[in-house]
């Protein structure tokens, strides 16, 4: 069997999250079919086999989440079986010819057991549930799977383990919930609690008409893996590699978020779990809880009006106010973390500048009808960007990166420069890379092709990366300053507002002429503020007057 690991999908991307699925289990596959759409922080890819086969396996479901190296899929090449079957027969063979006794020592037992299982029929398992199951002591070859065709996931084997602890154990099982309120913390030595989710069927009250109370304290021991665990939790990239940092189980993590009605987890949740589990409940911990769980039940019972209540009423009310929801997810979530990292890891300090250019206006309308003649559409984008390629040569600190890894500023050589293009699918960013080496027509065919298959997602992950330097033209839509976020690892972006007569001062006089607005974000731990307004004054020359391009 070949079992494909999701490969390197470029720099800096360790997972992806799988879109879709082109091929399901028993389809037979040539080689460069594409298996499935794998979606990264940069783009959507297909994801090709390497070779041919017959598809017997897909570790993964759509939307989770896998991490390069990890088993996407296992594909049966020809010759597999026939080997297999020798190799069976073999092993039968050799059993009846010496009649010895499998070794039953406690090393080995569960490798024994899968070799077992595996020549009686295959055990449906993902890796990381054979991890999980290691990690317990599970024989996952005795585990029933409640999955798809028969599929064992870590909820069952967390079962099992479960099921193994509480029969040694005498003591029975710890109480995984406790209620709040009614005076039953009388446990002195106890172990670490956390914040959990109560259900509605633990009341133990009586109240069993009563809407569910979502959240409670609850005491558990710190290695005793939670009562809710879940075999499949939603989260980002971001999210499960914060999670990881911080030792905690993703699938554990309390919460009431969905998407795609897949339970959901952020990282707030996890730094949740993250600093419950490293100390005790405090009393005002305690006190927020209660709070929380008495405004809980005041909602419930002042909005559910009777037995409606619960989330079907929640979601009848927001229909009923005209809400919306969306998943987030995708391009659309690349993007928000992409930006919260900006604004989390570097200090953004902005200039805002103006520039009459009528030396722009006429030039774009003195070469629009010959450009038309080759067949390129001549906008203004291509004469901004050869400028900024321009400045760029006289203030390089402009074009930079910060390696934090290793304290250095690194000063890139080429002039590859993103357009933020909206579309409908989120903001994207094409690279035109060597700038300041091509003609002004050459990069007006690039930039017309790239921004057209970035509208219309037929754009390579390649094409929207190296940038040393992005561009951003808001004015297309309106508006005359923003604040821009830098698209890191860069260290600036620059804004360009719409292009109108605004009112200027010449000679004395107050006169009409078409201007530029500029917005200059800077990464300030790099660029200085003088640094930007010397940058912003050499490019309000060339954009003033574009022919002094021909001078360099």
């Amino acid at each position: 069997m070949f079992e494909f690991k999701l490969p390197d999908l470029g720099e800096g991307v360790a997972e992806g999250e799988v879109l879709e699925w082109h091929v399901a289990v028993g389809d037979a596959v040539t080689e460069d079919q594409v298996l499935a759409e794998v979606e990264t922080d940069k783009a959507a890819v297909d994801v090709p086999s390497p070779v041919e086969g017959v598809v017997r396996e897909l570790h993964a479901e759509v939307g989770d989440v896998v991490a390069t190296g990890e088993v996407l899929v296992t594909i049966e090449e020809e010759g597999d079986a026939e080997a297999g079957e020798t190799a069976a027969e073999s092993e039968r063979d050799a059993s009846a010819g010496d009649g010895a006794e499998p070794d039953a020592g406690a090393s080995g037992t569960t490798e024994a057991s899968e070799s077992a299982a595996a020549t009686e029929g295959r055990v449906f398992a993902p890796p990381s549930v054979r991890r999980l199951a290691r990690e317990k002591g599970v024989d996952i070859a005795t585990v029933s799977g409640s999955g798809p065709s028969g599929r064992i996931t870590e909820a069952d084997v967390t079962a099992a383990a479960e099921s193994a602890g509480s029969e040694s154990d005498d003591d029975g099982p710890t109480p995984a919930v406790s209620k709040v309120g009614d005076g039953e913390s009388g446990e002195d030595d106890g172990p670490t609690s956390v914040v959990s989710k109560v259900g509605g069927d633990e009341s133990g009250d009586g109240a069993a008409d009563e809407r569910p109370v979502k959240s409670a304290v609850r005491r558990a021991s710190g290695d005793e893996p939670m009562a809710e665990r879940r075999d499949r939790t939603l989260a980002t990239p971001a999210t499960r590699r914060l999670a990881r940092e911080l030792g905690v189980d993703i699938d554990a993590v309390p919460t009431d978020e969905t998407r795609d009605g897949e339970p959901y987890v952020d990282e707030a949740a996890v730094r949740a779990v993250a600093e419950g589990a490293a100390g005790e409940v405090t009393d005002e911990d305690v006190r927020e809880v209660t709070e929380a769980v008495v405004s809980e039940m005041r909602d419930a019972a002042e909005g559910a009006g009777g037995a409606e209540a619960g989330a079907a009423g929640v979601a009848a009310e927001r229909e009923a106010a005209g809400d919306r929801r969306e998943p987030y997810r995708g391009v659309r979530r690349a993007i928000g973390e992409q930006m919260a990292r900006s604004r989390r890891e570097v200090p953004h300090a902005t200039h805002h500048d103006r520039v009459a250019v009528p030396g722009l206006v006429e030039a774009r309308e003195r070469l629009e009808p010959l450009a038309e003649e080759r067949g390129v559409r001549l906008t203004y984008t291509p004469f901004l960007l050869k400028c900024v390629a321009a400045a760029l040569d006289d203030h390089p600190i402009l074009a930079t990166r910060l390696d934090t890894e290793t304290e250095e500023i690194v000063f890139k050589d080429d002039r590859n420069l993103g357009v933020a293009t909206a579309t409908d699918h989120g903001l994207v960013v094409p690279v035109v890379d060597d700038v300041d080496e091509k003609g002004l027509l050459q990069v007006a065919t690039e930039v017309n092709d790239l921004v057209e298959r970035a509208r219309s997602r037929d754009i390579a992950r390649e094409e929207m990366q190296g940038g040393t330097f992005t561009v951003t033209n808001f004015g297309a839509i309106g508006g005359e300053y923003a604040d821009p976020v830098i698209n890191v690892p860069e260290t600036a972006i620059l804004g360009v507002g719409s292009l109108e007569e605004r009112p200027v001062a010449v000679d004395g006089e107050v006169v009409a002429k078409p201007t530029l607005t500029l917005s200059l974000a800077i990464d300030h731990r790099v660029v200085d503020g003088a640094d930007a307004a010397r940058f912003v004054n050499t490019l309000k020359e060339y954009l003033a007057d574009p022919t002094r391009l021909l001078l360099e």
